[in-house]
């Protein structure tokens, strides 16, 4: 009952930060080992935003920044992880969140029974399930979640999509995973040394990295086979960073180019430059990249994953006969389409294509017109058109819808 746990909370103009903390502290079993870091980014016309409360708590260690000179999620994370101070353990958190009776207990509980079994270095990580601020408690889902993998978006970062835990209440301890979550990771403290936000990357990019970063430094990672916390996910309503900076985007492209260098997206040999320039915040020596991607099925060199992962079953992936031809491609995008540029109101079909850079078609669908009249008329200045298919990245994107009166309308097109 006397291990201590560093709970990092980067907070950004939130009205849920004070929610959060004040219910960790009520359900917590003992709420004197909770050591609170948190990167506080407010402005001063958010009068209810402010943490007077706890001040002069020396249980609270709170950095005070203007919301005008935030520069993103990982930024304030690593402000956050130079507050740690020898802490048994170490929780991060985003700064909207509910909690379990006795959540700090269950933690330390499954995490040592990980490392009873012969996991040295466990990590606790999941995209736990949601809950409500406007129809709290009621709204909570009551089933755990895994993390999935969804796709390798055009710019080379892995998304995830949360999943259900199936068999969970069956189950005993954590179940292996492959993907780091940003929102919430309960290691021994000394993770908040050894695999620190790199405070260059803005946003996307961030969750990957740390996956192989951490299994690279020896960890193992695993969700929770039962629900210890909530995490509100939409923020619907309320102002991001990326709301108030108008420099987010180019931080968001450089935060992409460094993660297909350090993981070797798309074929890039990593050198001892590219090694020297990430300094801590590269890749650890107890492991490699290979085998990562051997563990989680999931190859960078190419895009390329294993049918075992796409069918969402557990790490590690088991053995195969032919490794190296094992991988497939799959391209997985949705295209925003600006409504106003469709400028009739009698479409047909609309044909939604992908090009190389020789304008070359590697793939078309067909979008009927029943549908495609229904995308149009959903509520947003844009319609969101999802694309899937196995093969290599493309280069270029065209929508091209057809009028019944006039035929074939306008090229809409992007480059990836």
């Amino acid at each position: 009952m006397n291990k201590t746990i560093f709970i990092q909370i980067a907070s950004y103009r939130d009205p849920e930060l004070n929610k959060t903390i004040q219910d960790a502290l009520d359900k917590a079993s003992n709420a004197d080992r909770l050591v609170f870091g948190i990167c506080w980014q407010h402005s001063p016309e958010d009068t209810w935003d402010t943490l007077d409360a706890y001040q002069n708590d020396p249980r609270f260690k709170i950095i005070d920044v203007n919301y005008k000179d935030a520069k993103g999620a990982c930024w304030a994370r690593n402000q956050i992880q130079q507050l740690y101070d020898g802490e048994d353990y170490t929780l991060q958190l985003d700064s909207h969140h509910r909690f379990v009776e006795g959540w700090d207990q269950e933690l330390i509980d499954m995490l040592e029974g990980l490392r009873a079994k012969g996991h040295q270095k466990p990590v606790l990580t999941a995209y736990i399930p949601s809950y409500d601020p406007q129809n709290d408690p009621e709204g909570r889902v009551q089933v755990p979640w895994k993390m999935n993998f969804d796709r390798f978006t055009p710019e080379g970062v892995v998304f995830f999509l949360p999943a259900t835990i199936e068999n969970h209440k069956d189950l005993t301890e954590p179940i292996p995973a492959r993907f780091y979550s940003g929102h919430f990771t309960f290691a021994d403290g000394s993770f908040a040394v050894e695999v620190q936000h790199d405070p260059t990357f803005y946003f996307h990019g961030e969750e990957i990295t740390i996956a192989v970063r951490a299994y690279t430094h020896g960890y193992d990672l695993f969700h929770p086979h039962k629900i210890i916390a909530w995490h509100e996910y939409t923020r619907k309503g309320r102002t991001k960073q990326w709301d108030d900076d108008p420099t987010w985007g180019e931080r968001n492209r450089l935060t992409h180019e460094k993660t297909r260098k350090l993981l070797g997206v798309d074929g890039h040999i990593i050198t001892e430059e590219d090694r020297l320039s990430f300094g801590k915040y590269g890749l650890g020596t107890q492991r490699t990249i290979a085998d990562w991607e051997r563990h989680s099925g999931v190859r960078f060199r190419d895009r390329g994953i294993q049918e075992w992962t796409k069918l969402n079953k557990l790490a590690p992936n088991p053995p195969v006969d032919d490794y190296e031809n094992s991988f497939y491609q799959e391209f997985k995008h949705f295209i925003d389409v600006w409504k106003p540029s469709l400028k009739h109101d009698d479409y047909q079909f609309c044909a939604v294509i992908l090009e190389n850079d020789k304008q070359e078609s590697l793939f078309r669908r067909d979008i009927q017109e029943s549908e495609f009249i229904r995308m149009i008329q959903k509520e947003g200045d844009f319609i969101n058109i999802p694309v899937t298919y196995q093969g290599p990245k493309p280069h270029k994107w065209v929508v091209w819808a057809y009028s019944k009166s006039e035929g074939w309308a306008e090229k809409i097109e992007g480059v990836l």
